[in-house]
């Protein structure tokens, strides 16, 4: 089986790799040459676009940014449609493991189902740590079959895999994960604030609070690098931004008020006007530490002993 993979960002380098490593013959591209560098040095090829990537691969994955970056490495002059129309495709499959548009997802699978291929949306969560260890959950939208095909893939990068339904699917689940990170960061943030001030030993109470009801996989992963000064992007703020939007512009659709996951978006908006939209989505604590005065935490180590 021939993998085609669009997307060296914090997760889609990892999975690469993950794959190619395991013995599949990768082919790849993205933006910026020089991130697919390691991959290419390891045996990977290069296609100048994601049509090249196509017309070398049975299964092409995308990880890319924004549902715009989606829509053209899908729909664009040289997208992997362009490649696997009118047939050419036929048997082959397309994953998309973006954070993108529910609608968006359905849109890419009847186009490909109406060329003679397959496509999955495949959104995944566990940052940069699950993407290195191939622990991710992976959440997917599309016909079960094509999932049980390319479940030996899926396996080498995560370990919580599962189908949610029909196309879009993935997508939704994927936006149900961002609304719960939302509301849990705001609460990470606000109690290391709170402890900090009330001149809390700030490691003891994190070890204190995080396998009783409070726990939770962000206070777990965040805390600790939130205590260190330690702000490098598992997961960056200026995505978290747009995954939210689409969470919001869906429940719009939906007819429901998600006025806690609006407060949140407007505070991560406030981190990106300070410069924070490349930071980690932990970073959240610096924009509420201004808001208190607390400008100790905008210095690397301002929280340890």
């Amino acid at each position: 089986m021939r993998i085609g993979w669009i997307g060296m960002g914090v997760i889609g380098g990892s999975c690469a790799k993950r794959l190619l490593e395991a013995g599949y013959s990768l082919t790849v591209t993205t933006r910026s040459r020089s991130k697919a560098r390691p991959l290419l040095d390891a045996g990977a090829q290069w296609g100048d676009s994601a049509a090249k990537v196509a017309a070398n691969s049975d299964v092409v994955f995308s990880c890319v940014g924004y549902p715009r970056d989606v829509r053209d490495v899908f729909f664009g002059a040289k997208g992997v449609l362009s490649a696997w129309s009118d047939g050419r495709g036929a048997g082959k499959v397309y994953v998309d493991m973006s954070t993108s548009s529910p609608e968006l997802a359905v849109e890419i699978a009847d186009s490909a189902e109406a060329n003679g291929f397959a496509a999955l949306d495949a959104p995944v969560s566990g940052g940069d740590v699950g993407a290195q260890n191939g622990t991710l959950s992976i959440m997917i939208g599309g016909p079960e079959e094509v999932v049980t095909r390319l479940m030996p893939l899926f396996e080498h990068m995560g370990t919580n895999i599962r189908r949610l339904g029909e196309p879009g699917a993935g997508q939704r689940t994927k936006l149900v994960n961002q609304i719960i990170i939302a509301g849990t960061m705001i609460g990470v943030c606000e109690a290391l604030l709170y402890a900090y001030r009330a001149g809390l030993d700030l490691e003891d109470t994190l070890a204190s609070v995080a396998t009783g009801a409070a726990g939770s996989w962000s206070l777990s992963n965040y805390g600790p690098r939130i205590i260190q000064g330690d702000y490098e992007p598992g997961f960056y703020v200026e995505h978290f931004v747009k995954d939210m939007g689409l969470a919001l512009e869906d429940a719009e659709k939906l007819k429901i008020a998600l006025p806690g996951l609006a407060l949140v978006r407007q505070l991560y908006l406030a981190l990106m006007a300070q410069g924070g939209g490349r930071k980690g989505v932990h970073a959240l604590v610096q924009a509420l530490a201004q808001i208190s005065n607390l400008d100790a935490f905008h210095e690397r180590s301002c929280l340890l002993p």
